[in-house]
């Protein structure tokens, strides 16, 4: 007699947390922050509350992870190069410019747009949040500029007293506000125009 296979444990786990995954990006997107619950999350998932709280200790857990992950997706769709580094070819504007279009196509992305809106709306009033998201989710980004910049330092290519840190926000913040707050639309016509403003200024050359 033939016997059943068994079933693959490690496979079910994480078809479920990938359900969860998208559950909770979905909901936080469709409600908002303050109205999504655990409770919310695992019966859109298909899931007990139980599987969750095994995992994860609340709902900002969750969809910090979730973030995570469809960040990394992003950068495994862009390509191995961009996964843990901004490529250096040696040309700083070009690199730049590289990275924030991926950004501009990420932030147009509806899978990230909706839950990244809802998420930074609440993190302007509930300020425990907003540095929880910014220590695990933006700092490991920005820090990605600091060492391209630093890497352009020790080429000659930018002054040694410029401070990396906020030589980033000259072309990462604007972006940022503009697509926050809508005041014009983003294209990659627009982050190119960031790149060469923060790189060579404004003034008469």
């Amino acid at each position: 007699m033939a016997t059943q296979p068994t079933p693959d444990a490690s496979r079910r786990s994480e078809k479920s947390r990938r359900a969860i995954y998208d559950a909770a990006l979905a909901l936080v997107g469709e409600v908002g922050y303050p109205r999504t619950t655990i409770e919310g999350i695992a019966a859109r998932a298909g899931v007990g509350k139980q599987t969750i709280y095994r995992w994860w200790s609340s709902k900002a857990d969750v969809l910090l992870e979730a973030f995570l992950d469809l960040s990394e997706q992003a950068s495994r769709d862009a390509g191995p190069e961009y996964e843990f580094a901004i490529p250096d070819t040696g040309d700083l504007a070009t690199d730049l410019k590289a990275v924030l279009r991926l950004t501009v196509d990420q932030l147009k992305d509806p899978r990230f747009e909706i839950p990244s809106r809802a998420l930074a709306a609440e993190g302007v009033v509930n300020e425990q949040l907003g540095r929880v998201f910014m220590t695990k989710l933006l700092e490991p980004s920005l820090l990605l500029y600091v060492d391209r910049v630093r890497a352009a330092q020790a080429a000659g290519q930018v002054r040694q007293e410029v401070d990396p840190r906020i030589a980033l926000e000259l072309w990462v913040s604007p972006l940022a506000q503009r697509w926050l707050q809508y005041t014009g639309p983003i294209s990659y016509e627009y982050t190119d125009t960031l790149v060469d403003y923060a790189l060579h200024g404004i003034a008469p050359r």
